[in-house]
């Protein structure tokens, strides 16, 4: 009789069925996955569980965003009637709390994996070859069927631009300082660039965003940058886009920067500078071109299984440069684990992952822009509805912003969704679940939303692809 999955994993001749290096986003839950599948399942970390999403980027800016909305809402509170005076804030207990929060969901990681009995293990590693991992400290050797690969990205060492972690900061460096600074210039306005703009600016910094690009969030909808825009001045934030930083100069106090604006040069003083721009993966120092793994890019080649040119390993998260986010890793660790397992689980449409930028206003989006549907070649129909029309946005006084509803012209499929107002990325489950149920505008219109709410946007939206909007 031939033995089961399960058996044949466990009557094989290595210590692991699965290995797993990274306990990121993709990393722990893969292998929370894997163990639930049956399968023998160990996890190599070197830092803290959660890697850099939950210890120095997602959680921890998130709970930082937070504390300055609150701040920003008690600035607009004598609209309400509620006034308060000598109003104080202090960014230093505002990280205290991002930390504890860290701590908690960090210990939430660990209780985790010792419930679904993954073996933890900690330390640095090197792959030695395709069933076997060492672990440097120990010089442990560790056998495994299947190795899985989620180191992660970095930033770019830029030759301008070398991080001190004083004053010329990445956004890990950002995330430990204890005191807002004065005055700060970000290079680059993607998604971390905007949210610490309006982190910083929301407890007092004089901020300056500047991006190389002619628009912030420059892989986002035109519209829905230039309405983000605006939102941002006006909260005192100053942008410089077609703006190239030619020189950075430490003094003293901080660093003065050289810009270059379309050939216009002008110099700017700030305390503080935050490089937010270029990515690569975690690829040195682990062993893949000693046993033979492709890099493109300074990131891991990989098929539509996560699976690397090497058979049994696998890679996923921003190591692999698909889309750096960290839901996008946990479904590639879902899909190469059940894969590992033989099962057949769906392709990752990547060009349908949710974005989502938490600045306030908020700004998210998924599949194609306009511009991008119409340079494929698709025909396409666009509704817009403005949150100035909606009364939950009034009710929230913070009505700037729209729905954009991207579809195709004869089929009325969905392409894409791109918002910008308060608590849009909220709305980014609904859109994903009609798209992959391929819904059309005419489903979701004639889908009943409760009122008030942002969500009825959509419904308004998808109503003015074919000029039948109810509230414009």
């Amino acid at each position: 009789m031939n033995p089961t999955l399960q058996e044949a994993f466990t009557l094989s001749q290595f210590e692991f069925d699965v290995l797993i290096i990274g306990s990121g986003p993709g990393g722990y839950v893969a292998a929370i996955r894997s163990a639930q599948l049956g399968l023998k399942t160990a996890l190599i970390e070197k830092n803290e569980l959660g890697g850099v999403c939950l210890n120095w980027g997602c959680i921890p800016s998130k709970s930082l965003l937070r504390s300055a909305e609150i701040l920003n809402l008690i600035k607009e509170s004598n609209e309400h009637g509620i006034y308060v005076s000598d109003l104080k804030s202090d960014f230093g207990q505002a990280v205290n709390r991002s930390r504890k929060i860290v701590k908690k969901l960090t210990d939430g990681i660990g209780f985790l994996l010792k419930k679904n009995n993954v073996e933890l293990i900690p330390g640095n590693c090197r792959i030695t070859s395709q069933n076997q991992v060492e672990i440097l400290e120990t010089k442990q050797k560790i056998s495994s069927k299947n190795i899985l690969i989620a180191t992660g990205a970095k930033f770019k060492d830029i030759p301008n631009l070398p991080i001190d972690e004083k004053i010329i900061l990445n956004s890990k460096n950002a995330l430990g300082i204890e005191k807002s600074p004065n005055k700060a210039v970000i290079i680059g306005a993607g998604a971390t660039g905007v949210e610490f703009s309006y982190m910083w600016n929301a407890f007092g910094t004089n901020v300056t965003l500047v991006e190389l690009q002619n628009q912030i969030l420059p892989l986002e909808d035109a519209e829905i940058s230039k309405q983000l825009s605006r939102s941002l001045i006006k909260q005192g934030i100053q942008i410089k886009t077609q703006t190239k930083v030619e020189k950075v100069t430490k003094t003293n106090s901080g660093a003065i920067l050289e810009l270059n604006s379309n050939g216009k040069i002008s110099e700017i003083e700030t305390d503080i500078v935050l490089v937010a721009v270029g990515m690569e993966g975690n690829v040195k120092n682990i062993g893949l071109e000693e046993v033979g793994i492709s890099i493109n890019n300074n990131f891991i080649a990989i098929d539509e299984n996560m699976m690397t040119n090497l058979k049994g390993v696998y890679a996923i998260g921003d190591v692999t440069g698909k889309t750096l986010l960290a839901h996008v890793a946990s479904a590639q660790g879902i899909h190469a684990i059940e894969h590992i397992a033989g099962q057949s689980p769906e392709p990752i449409k990547y060009e349908y992952m949710p974005r989502a930028i938490y600045s306030n206003p908020q700004v998210a989006s998924f599949g194609m822009t306009e511009q991008q549907a119409i340079d494929q070649g698709s025909t396409v129909k666009v509704g817009k509805f403005p949150l100035s029309a909606s009364g939950k946005a009034m009710a929230l006084g913070h009505n700037e912003g729209m729905i954009k509803i991207v579809s195709e012209s004869e089929s009325g499929i969905i392409l894409g969704a791109h918002m910008v107002g308060p608590e849009v990325t909220e709305l980014l489950g609904e859109l994903g679940i009609a798209t992959m149920l391929e819904s059309t505008e005419e489903e979701l219109a004639m889908t009943v939303h409760p009122h008030p709410t942002i969500s009825e946007s959509i419904v308004e939206a998808c109503l003015a692809i074919n000029n039948e909007a109810i509230h414009m």
